[in-house]
């Protein structure tokens, strides 16, 4: 049996005007109780622009809320930037670091995600740090290593006891909205070596109760052998978190 809390977050990604993000919200609230979510943590991140109206209907109940990206400074001349403390103003618990859409597209570092989970982590928010290797680096490069050189300059210098508010993410970047997928067996083989890394960083006994995520096309169907393996303790859904009943049922795969 797993000692660590499953947790299950929704990548709402550059999804959902404020309307319809209530109206998801709406069915979500009707699909998950408190009574079905008590044993775990599930978490919505929606864009920006929603999170204010979302946190106001999930206010009483045990859904939190997450955000998708985040500034290291405080404040400044930062156009089109947010800070951990605007975050913390609209009730945001989590905030999702170095996805892979940023690395890809934004020029997101390793180096720039270590900057965000430690300010992250000083504002009170829990970070969702991502890593995860691409095609041509799992088919022609020694992915372990590279996905061993991510967790270990995107955590490097975080206070060994500020580890359990961390959350990794394992994403392979081949397997996120491609269709394809990493079996159970390749993403269990990668979340183990994720916690190797931890053990090295933060000790065996916090390493222990770090929750690593899995994220890469989660659907219904392949959740809860996912979510059965040893290291996985958790999902970050991109796609499927954008229908109520898809969400709702890989919520319920977690155990």
């Amino acid at each position: 049996m797993k000692v660590r809390r499953p947790i299950i977050a929704g990548n709402w990604k550059m999804h959902k005007t404020v309307h319809e993000a209530q109206t998801l919200v709406k069915s979500l609230l009707l699909e998950l109780p408190d009574t079905i979510i008590s044993d775990k943590d599930v978490v919505l991140c929606p864009p920006f622009t929603a999170l204010h109206k979302v946190a106001d209907m999930v206010s009483n109940t045990s859904i939190r809320m997450g955000a998708q990206d985040m500034h290291w400074e405080k404040e400044g001349a930062f156009t089109g930037e947010i800070s951990a403390t605007m975050l913390r103003d609209v009730y945001c618990r989590y905030v999702i670091l170095g996805h892979s859409e940023r690395r890809q597209h934004f020029g997101e570092t390793s180096q720039t995600v270590n900057l965000k989970a430690k300010a992250a982590l000083a504002s009170n928010l829990r970070p969702i740090v991502c890593v995860g290797e691409t095609l041509e680096e799992r088919e022609k490069k020694d992915f372990r290593a590279i996905v061993r050189a991510q967790v270990r300059e995107s955590l490097h210098g975080i206070a060994a006891e500020l580890a359990e508010e961390v959350v990794v993410a394992y994403e392979p970047v081949w397997a996120i909205g491609t269709g394809r997928n990493a079996s159970p067996a390749q993403a269990q083989e990668v979340h183990a070596l994720i916690r190797t890394v931890l053990a090295d960083l933060f000790g065996a006994k916090r390493a222990a109760k770090v929750r690593i995520q899995y994220g890469g096309s989660v659907k219904p169907a392949n959740a809860e052998e996912l979510l059965s393996q040893t290291d996985i303790d958790g999902a970050l859904v991109g796609g499927a978190s954008l229908d109520a009943r898809s969400f709702t049922a890989i919520v319920k795969a977690a155990k």
